[in-house]
């Protein structure tokens, strides 16, 4: 099996954070959704992916190869959007994309020039012109325009528009369906992957919660309502997290079953969000 991404056991080390032997894989075609809250370690996880940092223990391999002995052939086949805006201000689109693009080798001005119209992109405009969203598809324009095949996201969508989101994930959604593409998309709008994901990797505290794909994790999940009166310390340790309030109870499970065998017909069982999972998940 010829994987686009494979972590293996990723350590690192900081003074009051360890990414603690993450593993996780990604195929070709496919979307992966990577989520947690602020400071569990996504951006790092990425960092040392793009080796922008040193790691201290475990593998990555890219297309099959060691990311760190075949760097520069590796990055010449993967496309970044990053929240952050690393263009200079002052040029222009066509004067910016004339030094990105000789970067890569198999870059085409074609597949850019029909980006820009796509996009409603003036290569005239300067980059501090831009609004936050054009900004992102202007990375956007340059990630799919030399060919990439992986293609890296940092929280893209946030601070956009809910119009601008949709627009760039039905960009996504477009550019998968070319099957040795994929993509990983680190994001804390959870709502947006539930949309697009195929896959979900879960962190938390630097450790890896799930990864899997998305369809299983909606099945698996459910949220238990009920009154307090039929709670005690040994149902409470039955959830992965638990909300209390003066009327009841919210509770996040994996095993609906058990649930229904435990509380019979007092409670109420929904289906989870992904956004359910992650906050019940780190609150605990």
């Amino acid at each position: 099996m010829d994987y686009i991404l494979e972590v293996e056991k990723l350590r690192k080390e900081f003074k009051n954070f360890t990414l603690d032997n993450i593993s996780f894989k990604l195929e070709p075609g496919y979307i992966m959704g990577f989520i947690g809250p602020n400071g569990a370690g996504k951006s790092t996880t990425i960092k040392l992916i793009m080796n922008l940092l040193k790691k201290d223990g475990g593998s990555i391999k890219i297309f099959g190869k060691d990311h760190v002995k075949y760097e520069k052939e590796i990055k010449n086949r993967i496309g970044f959007v990053y929240d952050e805006n690393y263009y200079y201000e002052d040029l222009t689109i066509n004067s910016m994309k004339s030094i990105v693009a000789s970067f890569y080798s198999n870059w085409d001005d074609n597949q850019f020039n029909k980006y820009m119209k796509e996009f409603d992109l003036n290569p005239k405009a300067k980059i501090k012109t831009l609004s936050k969203g054009m900004k992102m598809k202007f990375s956007l324009a340059v990630a799919l325009s030399h060919n990439a095949d992986f293609i890296i996201m940092d929280e893209p969508t946030s601070g956009l528009d809910p119009v601008f989101r949709r627009e760039i994930l039905d960009i996504l959604y477009s550019v998968i369906q070319d099957e040795r593409r994929s993509i990983l998309f680190s994001t804390h709008i959870t709502t947006d992957l539930e949309k697009i994901a195929d896959y979900i990797t879960f962190i938390n505290k630097g450790k890896i919660v799930f990864s899997q794909s998305k369809d299983e994790i909606l099945q698996n999940y459910a949220i238990v309502k009920g009154g307090l009166d039929i709670l005690d310390q040994d149902k409470r340790r039955e959830f992965i997290g638990l909300r209390e309030t003066k009327v009841g109870f919210e509770a996040l499970t994996d095993n609906m079953d058990k649930m229904r065998r435990m509380f019979g017909n007092k409670v109420l069982i929904e289906r989870a969000t992904l956004e359910d999972i992650m906050v019940y998940s780190v609150r605990g």
